[in-house]
């Protein structure tokens, strides 16, 4: 229980925070991980992204403070992070679906957005089958894209990403350069808070780095391991079963390591692959 009351803390820490410019950061070391995981983690057992959460309860509280009438539109905007009216307004209506000028009229609608709150819930529905292995650290070569700190913003890039190393041949190089026992091509993601985010393609090999690729040496860790087959896009439910049925009761958290996907084929409606999670012994 200890893994969801620190990330029931690290909700109360942007719930007392929630007017003025939250620290990822800070709201990532209360929950024990890193802000990528963080973000990841509250994605999945919410499905919500994390942004767009903070979003909805700003709008919540300040349609709550519109209908008593005692603050100007332009001081709670700036109250809640808004340098112009226009832009709290933007945001109002993508919540609210009508303007703040509009709070307190007849027959207008306003949405109300509580405070999450997460607790374990034992479903059981399907079994999962994992394997964990520790590995050294090993050296992986091909092409990178920085990440955006909010991850959804990174949802349209990586596809993209994928789609143009399919049609200019990168994808058989690194087919070609996979000499180790980890074979495939892999989505690594190294996002920790020390460096700048990335998004690699690559193949793990000793070969030397062709010209136009990079060299990524992901550190030795523990790693659950789970296999996955069917359509390319069943990759996205298996993460989701990990971090919400799998993880908070697996004795386990996330490590401070890159995320992997490898993927043995390109077939998206049969596709075969594995999901890399850094893990870590619960200290409690």
């Amino acid at each position: 229980m200890d893994w969801i009351n620190r990330l029931n803390s690290a909700i109360g820490y942007i719930e007392e925070n929630i007017t003025d410019e939250i620290d990822m950061e800070k709201v990532a070391n209360i929950a024990g991980c890193s802000s990528y995981h963080f973000q990841r983690m509250f994605a999945y057992m919410s499905e919500l992204p994390l942004s767009e959460y903070i979003r909805r309860r700003k709008m919540s509280l300040a349609a709550a403070e519109l209908l008593t009438g005692e603050k100007k539109i332009i001081d709670i905007a700036l109250q809640y992070g808004y340098d112009s009216p226009t832009a709290f307004t933007r945001a109002f209506k993508k919540v609210h679906g009508v303007a703040p000028s509009q709070i307190g009229e007849k027959d207008v609608v306003i949405k109300a957005y509580p405070p999450i709150r997460f607790h374990i819930t034992i479903k059981g529905e399907c079994e999962m089958n994992y394997r964990i292995i520790k590995k050294e650290a090993f050296k992986i070569v091909g092409i990178s894209m920085p990440l955006e700190k909010e991850l959804e913003k990174n949802f349209e890039m990586v596809p993209q990403m994928w789609g143009k190393a399919a049609m200019d041949g990168t994808i058989p190089k690194l087919l070609e350069m996979a000499n180790t026992e980890i074979k495939g091509i892999l989505g690594v993601s190294t996002c920790n808070d020390k460096e700048d985010w990335k998004y690699y393609i690559a193949a793990a090999s000793t070969l030397e780095v062709p010209e136009g690729m990079e060299a990524f040496e992901v550190p030795a860790a523990t790693w659950a391991i789970f296999r996955g087959e069917g359509k390319m896009l069943g990759i996205q439910e298996l993460e989701c079963k990990i971090v919400t049925d799998w993880l908070p009761t697996s004795g386990y958290e996330y490590a401070n390591a890159p995320d992997i996907e490898v993927y043995f084929n390109s077939d998206p409606e049969h596709a075969i692959y594995e999901v890399w999670i850094p893990i870590v012994k619960k200290l409690n």
